[in-house]
């Protein structure tokens, strides 16, 4: 039964450096300047659009440096299950802004606290996520609104809900999930590249598909669930990145947030099964931490 006290400690807590070589190169979608994916960790990517190099969703902590996520899936286990690909160092070099899509502890944790340089820029979903930042000594934190621009280029911002509808029925646990966005990064001559962040298929990310008409879209498909509500993740899983191959069948699909902390009930190895089965293995690609992707 769910229970808000177990949950409290969510509330408060809650995937590098140079780009590695490339394993795996997408078929070109459109022209225009490529782009460089790195899949660090879990949800943590390193983006190198249009001449300038992003830090999503830093978890930058050794592996077991925290504990599972109370009244969720695999809770004793301590997280990360598994550690970086490189050294911290390696993970921030070249990085020249940082975006956290929200900040619970497997997208912003204390390593990455430490370890980012204070004054470098950090775009943030709202003003309470922006203060909590500042708060740990951060000089430059900026809301993103609808949309904002950083040399010259444009992060816009997209919604989204963590979890489904039963589980955001429950005002108590509709707060302690609390709101999340994703990003699309565009600029001139560029691919268009689409972060949905942690949320599952929902209208916003229809919609955002439909608006923006990516050419690289990366999920978080690792199936996060909550004890109780197995059946309902409160992340993407195997029908979600099913029903996102369809809705944009000229992009290129990414999985990532997988086999990394407790609650994830979706490996890479599984997701792999499913896209084979449904002949769509060419169009989703589910990258190693560590691994660059090239678009």
């Amino acid at each position: 039964m769910y229970s808000m006290k177990a949950f409290a400690p969510l509330l408060v807590s809650l995937s590098l450096g140079a780009f590695a070589a490339t394993a795996w190169s997408a078929p070109e979608t459109t022209t225009g300047i490529s782009v460089k994916v790195q899949q660090i960790r879990n949800a943590t990517i390193k983006i190198d659009f249009s001449g300038t190099t992003f830090l999503v969703d830093p978890m930058l902590s050794a592996k077991g440096e925290f504990p599972g996520f109370p009244g969720t899936y695999r809770s004793e286990l301590r997280n990360p299950l598994v550690d970086l690909p490189f050294p911290v160092k390696d993970v921030l070099e070249s990085v020249e802004a940082v975006v956290v899509t929200h900040t619970h502890t497997d997208h912003w944790d204390e390593a990455a606290q430490k370890a980012i340089p204070k004054n470098l820029p950090i775009f943030t979903q709202n003003e309470a996520d922006a203060k909590i930042i500042r708060n740990q000594g951060f000089k430059d934190v900026r809301v993103l609104e609808a949309s904002s621009t950083f040399n010259g280029v444009r992060l816009s911002k997209t919604g989204g809900q963590h979890g489904t509808d039963l589980w955001f029925a429950d005002p108590a646990r509709a707060e302690a999930m609390g709101p999340v966005m994703g990003v699309v990064f565009s600029a001139p001559k560029a691919k268009t590249v689409y972060v949905a962040g942690d949320t599952v298929w929902r209208p916003e990310v229809d919609q955002a598909l439909k608006q923006y008409k990516p050419d690289v879209v990366i999920l978080n498909t690792g199936s996060a669930i909550m004890s109780g509500f197995e059946e309902h993740p409160i992340i993407m899983g195997k029908q979600d990145t099913l029903q996102a191959a369809k809705a944009a069948p000229n992009a290129a699909i990414v999985a990532v947030h997988m086999d990394a902390v407790n609650h994830m009930s979706l490996s890479r190895k599984e997701l792999r099964g499913f896209l084979q089965d449904q002949k769509i293995e060419k169009r989703v690609m589910i990258p190693e931490d560590g691994e660059t992707l090239r678009f």
